[in-house]
């Protein structure tokens, strides 16, 4: 096909070909296991450079030991590190998971709240998880910006910004709101699988006919 011009038209077709390569829902494409939205936030809070299957493995027990946000702000801190420590960081992530549980006692009525600006007051919480929150947890309009998503958005000129806000905004401009938690999902999954950093695999990609760095990285 000719190479599309400009951004928008891109956009349209990197989201038709990746939802036939990844179907399913942002919650579909999630590898964070969770059946709630406060455990898709401890699951998320714990991911920070963390691989999800190491997450998933030590999230059980979290939600047995604290199955609400109220439990889990009137933890012990030796209790939770003891539970997170395979993850990293455990110290600094027990302090947001307390945190995380008792802003959302204090402030939320135990609910997780659906709103960006509410969700990046919590512990924890950035832009990033939020978008995460948004769309995984409740399908509304998030797309979190990884260095997955900042990479192939960059290789396909969606976006010129490595700033992940100023990326996310770029992205936002040209995706419509209802695709946009899904494609960050996929455009992550393609970006394992495919688009790597270092070495792309552009002659098995779906995008390379109208990538501008297909087999020039």
């Amino acid at each position: 096909m000719a190479r599309p011009r400009g951004a928008k038209a891109r956009a349209a077709i990197v989201v038709e070909r990746l939802a036939v390569e990844y179907p399913g829902s942002a919650n579909d494409l999630c590898a964070l296991q969770h059946d709630s939205p406060y455990q898709l936030l401890v699951a998320t809070i714990l991911s920070a450079q963390c691989t999800d299957e190491m997450v998933n493995k030590v999230t059980p027990a979290v939600f047995a030991q604290y199955p609400t946000p109220g439990d889990l702000a009137e933890a012990e801190p030796a209790d939770v590190e003891q539970l997170i420590h395979a993850t990293g960081f455990f110290r600094q992530k027990t302090k947001s998971l307390i945190g995380m549980g008792a802003a959302l006692e204090d402030r939320f009525d135990g609910e997780v709240p659906t709103e960006l600006e509410d969700l990046v007051t919590l512990p924890g919480v950035g832009r990033k998880t939020g978008n995460v929150i948004r769309s995984v947890a409740f399908g509304l309009p998030g797309l979190p910006v990884d260095t997955h998503v900042g990479r192939l958005a960059r290789r396909l000129e969606l976006t010129s910004e490595t700033d992940p806000v100023k990326a996310e905004l770029d992205l936002n401009g040209l995706v419509e709101p209802e695709e946009r938690g899904a494609l960050s999902l996929r455009l992550i999954l393609h970006g394992r699988k495919v688009c790597g950093a270092r070495r792309p695999r552009c002659d098995e990609c779906v995008l390379a006919d109208m990538c501008p760095a297909a087999f020039k990285v």
